[in-house]
């Protein structure tokens, strides 16, 4: 059990610091220094081994936080992996990117503040690799069943290692050149290196999982394919169609979605040939006045894109009003808090303006130059112009980052025929199948935009419910239902 008394000797959190802005802008590396173990230890000794633990309820996956933080308080990390992987396929992800719902539920965040856990999940993975702790988990007999994933995002890995590990055959599909979805080209490579996805994939093959990168299903290869040839289907394609501006001047060169502009600057990173004859990549925003719009992760990753590709300046929108620097009374413990939060994109640079609406586009020869803003209030439940606070900014490179709406319609979910829900997103049963027997959806392209923890979640139940429907019953955990939400 934990110490008693731990969270009374350690009262504070302890994170680690992030490499000087500086020195970091020169790279592309993750920005956190090493961590020392013993502080860590120290850090996991706090958490008290409630007898209702919410850190639970905050996590979609259900990890055990309590179990392997006393494993770490204690130096068995060898343990530790062992408990953490009993619920979450990739730690090494979430403990990067993940925005860790299970913190702001710690029940010590009450009046102290709350357990590291993201950090301390983190230090485990890690520590394990490096210690040659993980290692493939090959199944232990062979179903002779076929399974396709569609999509190679954080759900659609999940669901693939969960169905091989019980003795499927599964092939992963992916339409870009690489596998990994979202975390190869959405994340760059500052918040988590690429090694750390490779190293997970490498793992999956060793186990049996076989993956085909560069086929757009749908088109190279068809539904009515797709469904002879495998005996299940799990569509895993996320979210991708992504919210749009449509303002006067949006025709305007220089205007950019957001996964338009970032995948350039991991491909750069991964050494692809894709620089110009000015050595930048076909959307940069070096040397550029830079407005991003949209405050959330996705603006910020633009953000630290285009310090480290040297923007001449940066102003990061956001139609909502400066939240409040401590949690809002509107979102009381133990839900996810709304608060200021200051990302270490934004630790860098630039300047972030709240509170306002862009109405249209201005351009010269074609190409953006400004931007005609004004600033709202909210009245009713809706945004209102403050009459009078009209100004202009200088622009040349705009990136649209507000989200996405839904999976993209056309092409291989129109012609397999599945049901959609009012919001767009695909339809499904209490098993995760939709509408067409034996074609199950998972992560963002049946939840809608969300977390990464939630796609894994999502992935591995989706698995449970593929793995029943082709042998009549499952071993596999299913942590959730397609009907869970967040802590409300």
């Amino acid at each position: 059990m934990a110490d008693p008394s731990g969270f009374l000797k350690y009262t504070h959190r302890e994170l680690p610091k992030r490499r000087p802005v500086p020195l970091r802008l020169k790279d592309w590396k993750e920005v956190y220094e090493e961590f020392d173990v013993g502080t860590l230890r120290e850090q996991a000794t706090r958490c008290m081994d409630c007898g209702i633990p919410f850190c639970h309820h905050g996590c979609p996956l259900g990890n055990l936080i309590p179990e392997w933080n006393d494993l770490v308080r204690r130096g068995r990390f060898h343990d530790a992996i062992e408990r953490l992987h009993a619920t979450n396929n990739f730690p090494d992800f979430t403990g990067r990117l993940c925005p860790a719902p299970c913190e702001p539920a710690c029940v010590l965040g009450i009046n102290q503040e709350p357990v590291t856990i993201k950090q301390i999940e983190l230090e485990i993975i890690d520590r394990a690799f490096e210690e040659g702790w993980v290692e493939p988990v090959p199944p232990h007999c062979e179903t002779g069943k076929t399974v396709a994933v569609v999509g190679s995002g954080p759900a659609g890995l999940a669901a693939a290692q969960q169905l091989t590990r019980a003795g499927h055959k599964v092939t992963v599909f992916e339409r870009e050149d690489r596998i990994g979805g979202l975390l190869r080209y959405g994340i760059p490579e500052f918040k988590m290196e690429k090694r750390v996805l490779n190293r997970r994939l490498e793992q999956m093959e060793a186990e049996g999982t076989e993956f085909r990168a560069g086929v757009n299903v749908g088109q190279d290869l068809t539904a009515e394919q797709l469904l002879a040839d495998f005996d299940a289907v799990v569509l895993a394609g996320g979210a991708t169609a992504w919210r749009e501006l449509p303002i006067p001047g949006r025709e305007l060169d220089g205007i950019h979605q957001a996964m338009e502009y970032l995948p350039w600057g991991n491909r750069v990173q991964e050494g692809d040939d894709v620089l110009g004859p000015d050595g930048e990549p076909p959307i940069t925003a070096k040397d550029k006045k830079v407005v991003i719009i949209g405050g959330g992760d996705t603006g910020a990753d633009c953000l630290g894109t285009a310090h480290r590709q040297g923007a001449a300046s940066i102003h990061q929108f956001e139609i909502m009003p400066r939240p409040p620097e401590t949690r809002a009374s509107s979102t009381p413990w133990p839900t996810y808090p709304l608060m200021y939060r200051v990302a270490s994109a934004h630790e860098e640079g630039g300047e972030r303006v709240f509170s306002v609406n862009t109405e249209e586009f201005l351009g010269e020869d074609g190409h953006v130059c400004a931007l005609k803003v004004h600033e709202v209030t909210m009245e009713d439940g809706k945004f209102v112009k403050v009459e009078g606070s009209d100004f202009q900014l200088d622009a040349d490179l705009v990136l649209l980052a507000m989200g996405f709406v839904g999976p993209e319609k056309p092409g291989l979910l129109t012609d397999l025929g599945v049901k959609f829900t009012d919001r767009g997103n695909v339809a499904r049963g209490d098993d995760f199948e939709t509408s067409v027997p034996g074609v199950f959806v998972a992560g963002d392209m049946g939840r809608g935009q969300s977390l990464i923890v939630w796609a894994i979640a999502e992935g591995r139940a989706a698995a449970a419910a593929v793995d029943r429907f082709l042998m009549g019953a499952t071993a596999l955990p299913a942590p959730i239902k397609p009907t869970a939400a967040p802590l409300r």
